[in-house]
């Protein structure tokens, strides 16, 4: 009776009971501790969030309890509402699998449903309480992806720390910004993080995890929603440190153009009518809503994203940093040496059309009004002949490598990084007429197993993701040192000559 009783207390219960009647029968004051404090406690695999018990998986090394909800699902008048809160449910949940991913375009085998507000915690060992947590917010354009992606064994397992994945409202249903949803519509899966961000101060203590010690991190839109929670008013108070990995940040659209094009999406949907267009619009099956409104446009990149100008994010997040308005706190912050060269993959795959020589300037005029200048800036001989390579580098260096640089003038507490490997394996799944470096997601597969698929490293592709797994996890406790990191094929080294090799310079010149 008394091993059975430890069994389901959790430290914390006994630090926070208050009863003193610790002389009765131990099992009974046990309990009775216990049933004081209900968001805290664990019974085995099992675990009490203030929403009801998740019962998860359990491996020798970590736990890992998936599609656990955070929020109410955003269906029918709840859809293009800020997220409420989950309704509890009776009895033990199976946290065993993941749950849907958010209504997206190419979801492949996945399972989508509108109802997909959930989050997954990867926690080590069951034992130690306190640990810091890393909250991930995935990329995909806000149109895909899903948290169910990453695997965090590596991060839980070596780097003693809790680890939380999760799913926000995508595409249309995350971000159409028509008025007629409300005073300041959009940002729907911006709030959506957010809620999740709060859901884990009011729960993580029971899976092991010090909601004092949260940092969030995020990689391409994932890194450009950190970039906006830096500055939101909502989210302070939220993290103590962030991570932002090859986020472009300065591609954010503005409340009064995304309105624009929130009305046009609408009557292209069948619903034109100012007076009824809401209700159109949440009469609509998900699958009619796939297609997401245009608000940007990164180098022929169309995107919807989160909207700067109103309550939620009053500035665009790249000016509140350079104004001194971001959260106070440590920022990891990093590119890869060849963001851009991804997107481009893709685009020769889809079109069949490459960049020439012969249309390497006019190729540059469609994003750029001094397409001479940047093109004397980056001859096509600089990158062996190929103009597609050059094409690359000047969004690589315009959109993410300068802005990185000088987002990282402006914080007052940084550490700076790039990922310089190009035998990365992330490579392998993109199909290219030219090398493609160091590209956009390439250092994923050094943290994360991505899709439930372990990468099968070489000797020192091992070495670097255990350096990396280690420098991210410092972080994550703490340990930030401010010092500037190249991962390299050859190791971790100085990173050095930054602004010069992605022509910084250059780029500031330029409106």
């Amino acid at each position: 009776m008394v091993e059975a009783a430890f069994g389901v207390l959790d430290l914390g219960v006994l630090r926070r009971c208050r009863s003193g009647v610790l002389v009765l029968v131990l099992a009974l004051a046990v309990s009775a501790c216990a049933a004081s404090d209900a968001s805290v406690g664990r019974i085995g695999d099992v675990v009490r969030t203030e929403s009801g018990l998740v019962r998860g998986t359990v491996t020798p090394d970590h736990r890992v309890f998936q599609g656990i909800p955070y929020a109410a699902a955003p269906v029918a008048q709840r859809r293009w509402q800020p997220p409420a809160p989950v309704e509890p449910w009776a009895g033990e949940r199976d946290a065993t699998k993941p749950g849907p991913r958010c209504p997206q375009p190419a979801a492949g085998d996945a399972v989508t449903s509108e109802d997909c507000l959930s989050l997954n915690v990867w926690t080590p060992a069951a034992g130690a309480q306190g640990r810091p947590v890393l909250v991930w917010l995935h990329g995909g354009a806000f149109v895909n992806g899903g948290g169910d992606r990453y695997g965090a064994e590596r991060l839980v397992s070596r780097g003693d720390e809790v680890v939380v994945t999760l799913n926000y409202r995508l595409g249309a249903l995350g971000f159409l910004a028509d008025p007629s949803l409300g005073a300041q519509p959009g940002n729907y899966g911006f709030l959506d993080q957010q809620q999740a961000l709060r859901w884990v101060r009011d729960n993580i203590e029971a899976f092991g995890g010090d909601p004092a010690a949260v940092t969030i991190a995020g990689e391409s839109a994932g890194g450009m929603s950190v970039c906006d929670h830096l500055v939101a008013p909502g989210s302070r108070g939220l993290f103590r440190a962030a991570i932002v990995q090859s986020g472009p940040c300065g591609a954010q659209a503005t409340l009064a153009d995304a309105e624009e094009a929130g009305v046009k999406y609408a009557a292209a949907h069948g619903c034109p009518d100012r007076a009824t267009a809401a209700a159109c619009l949440r009469a609509l099956p998900p699958a009619k809503l796939l297609d997401a409104p245009t608000y940007v446009s990164l180098a022929g990149i169309e995107l919807p994203g989160p909207v700067t100008g109103g309550s939620v994010l009053p500035q665009a997040p790249l000016d509140g940093i350079h104004g001194g308005a971001a959260a106070p706190v440590p920022v990891l912050l990093g590119t890869t040496h060849d963001e851009f060269t991804y997107f481009l993959a893709q685009e020769a795959a889809s079109t069949g059309l490459e960049i020439t020589r012969h249309g390497y300037v006019e190729a540059l005029g469609r994003i750029f009004p001094d397409a001479a200048a940047v093109a004397a800036e980056y001859p096509v001989d600089a990158f062996s002949g190929n103009a597609s390579l050059a094409y690359a580098a000047t969004v690589t260096d315009s959109a993410f490598a300068c802005p990185a640089a000088r987002m990282s003038a402006s914080l007052p507490s940084v550490s700076t990084y790039e990922f310089a490997d190009g035998t990365s394996p992330a490579a392998k799944a993109v199909s290219a007429p030219f090398p493609l470096g160091a590209t956009h997601t390439s250092e994923l597969p050094y943290l994360f197993d991505l899709d439930g698929k372990p990468v099968a490293f070489t000797p020192a592709q091992q070495r670097l993701a255990d350096r990396m797994v280690g420098d991210w996890t410092a972080f994550v406790r703490g340990r930030a040192t401010g010092t500037d990191v190249s991962y390299r094929a050859d190791g971790a080294q100085p990173l050095t000559g930054f602004a010069q090799d992605h022509h910084c310079a250059f780029w500031a010149t330029r409106p």
